[in-house]
């Protein structure tokens, strides 16, 4: 018989080490801003989960990264080292003189990664060098650094894509940054073409012939950065870059928020610092929130759906074991777990919500009240309303059902208008008749649309009676159209 959930303990000696790249590679993705405050607050939490290595930006390249070297200094890390971000220099014998990689000097970080050509492709018609003045460019560079008294890690730009179309030239130039004291080689598939089984392949490859500890910079153009990484794990590789939530170029980066339970539960691997895995949905929100982005739900591990259950036949196994339905607990990486109401709910989705809310059901005739509300949630949701993300409806819809639910008010009358003043400006206003016990208000509100102005004057009916309706705020709502089918007539 199995075990009831695929974890595996870390038994592995050679430990991962995790390079975050959010704050450079992540703020490359279409819609990300950060700015200095954000950045450094990213940097504290990402120190405090327990990455390694943080990659704050291309010194000299903008004023915004400038800002966050001279001042990232004033945190208090306890574990991370900040890494400047550069490219080699232009031309051999330039090193000494190139302003990319003085700037990098004085941003005074002690990791530096720098990228340098590694594909036939980009070297000849990009930067229109023979193959022997990028190879000198490549070992110059490094060397530089690493006078400087810096921890160099090389990029290997394209090193997959320029692997497959001449080995020969790719594995020179990652053999001169190893010749200049590289300390980690990072293979990047820059385009993200590349399919796992190659991945794995020239890792291993590679791994044969180089010296020097290798790393994985893995992008999701073809949605498989996440199984590339895992991969090149599998094959040797124990540097790994990636972003947070997979934010980046394009289509994203490695996402760490998958990479790393997946490295820890499912492969049995170590980390350099030890990560608690609780926090790792918190830290994925908290980018989210300071990147100003919705969290995707459907993010495996730590998105809203991840352990979300919402047929019939699921909850009622979750109920009985867990693991029947979920591949880890999700205790594990600070998630929670869900079962949802719907028009595909059995029996024991109702009982589940109803344990979860504190509703009793044994004692109001409970399996005939589950059996009930499965009927009118069906029913309901057939005319087009929707329960799995308007929990609280559901909770009254079964306190009523249950005879605990006591209304405060009754509104007697409502109407809402939409009209143009003599000015032309488009105003709402509604008109409220409300009983609170034996009295009756009778209230209108002026709003900015008519949900606006239905909301203003209930509050305007209730707040007498209810003065703490003065501090509630209404922060969403959404408008659905029932049966959409048949189009502009609903």
């Amino acid at each position: 018989m199995r075990k009831p959930y695929n974890i595996v303990v870390g038994t592995g000696t050679v430990k991962i080490e995790l390079f975050d790249t959010t704050l450079r590679d992540g703020t490359q993705g279409q819609g990300v801003s950060l700015s200095v405050a954000d950045k450094l607050h990213i940097a504290q939490a990402l120190d405090d989960f327990g990455i390694d290595i943080i990659e704050g930006g291309w010194p000299g390249s903008n004023p915004r990264d400038q800002e966050f070297f001279d001042e990232v200094g004033n945190l208090q890390l306890k574990h991370a080292r900040i890494c400047a971000f550069g490219s080699t220099a232009r031309k051999p014998g330039t090193a000494a003189t190139d302003a990319n990689l003085d700037a990098i000097v004085r941003s005074e970080t002690p990791v530096v990664s720098l990228f340098g050509k590694c594909w036939r492709f980009h070297s000849l018609k990009g930067l229109r060098l023979t193959d022997e003045e990028n190879e000198a460019i490549i070992y110059e560079s490094v060397a530089f650094l690493k006078g400087h008294g810096r921890e160099v890690i090389f990029d290997a730009e394209h090193f997959f894509d320029g692997y497959k179309a001449d080995p020969a030239f790719a594995l020179t130039m990652i053999e001169a940054a190893q010749a200049a004291g590289a300390d980690t080689i990072a293979l990047c598939d820059t385009n993200g073409g590349s399919l796992p089984n190659q991945i794995k392949s020239i890792v291993e490859k590679i791994k044969a012939g180089i010296k020097t500890s290798l790393g994985i910079h893995a992008h999701n153009d073809s949605e498989l950065a996440v199984a590339n990484t895992l991969m090149a794990v599998e094959a040797g590789a124990t540097h790994i870059q990636g972003t947070m939530n997979g934010v980046g170029e394009r289509c994203g980066n490695a996402n760490l928020c998958s990479v790393i339970p997946d490295l820890l539960l499912k492969m049995g691997h170590t980390t350099v610092q030890d990560l608690d895995l609780r926090q790792l949905t918190k830290m994925s929100h908290f980018i989210s929130e300071v990147m100003n982005m919705v969290p995707n739900p459907y993010a495996a591990y730590v998105g809203k759906s991840a352990f979300a259950h919402k047929g019939g036949i699921h909850a009622s196994a979750v109920m009985r074991d867990a693991a029947m339905y979920e591949h880890t607990p999700p205790e594990t990486v600070g998630a929670t777990r869900h079962v949802l109401v719907s028009d595909l709910s059995g029996q024991s989705n109702i009982r589940y919500k109803a344990e979860e809310l504190g509703i009793d059901l044994n004692g109001h005739n409970g399996k005939n009240t589950a059996k009930d509300v499965v009927q009118e949630v069906k029913s309901l949701e057939h005319q087009g309303y929707q329960f799995d993300g308007a929990e609280a409806s559901f909770e009254l819809l079964l306190r009523r059902k249950t005879g605990e639910f006591q209304p405060f008010f009754e509104v007697l009358e409502s109407r809402a208008y939409v009209h143009y003043d003599n000015q032309g400006r488009n105003t709402s206003e509604a008109v409220l008749k409300v009983r609170v016990g034996d009295e009756v208000e009778h209230t209108a509100a002026d709003g900015v649309g008519p949900v606006n102005a239905l909301d203003n004057a209930l509050r305007k009916a209730l707040v007498r009676f209810y003065p703490e309706i003065a501090d509630v705020r209404l922060i969403d709502y959404k408008v659905r159209v029932l049966n959409e089918k048949r189009g502009t007539s609903a």
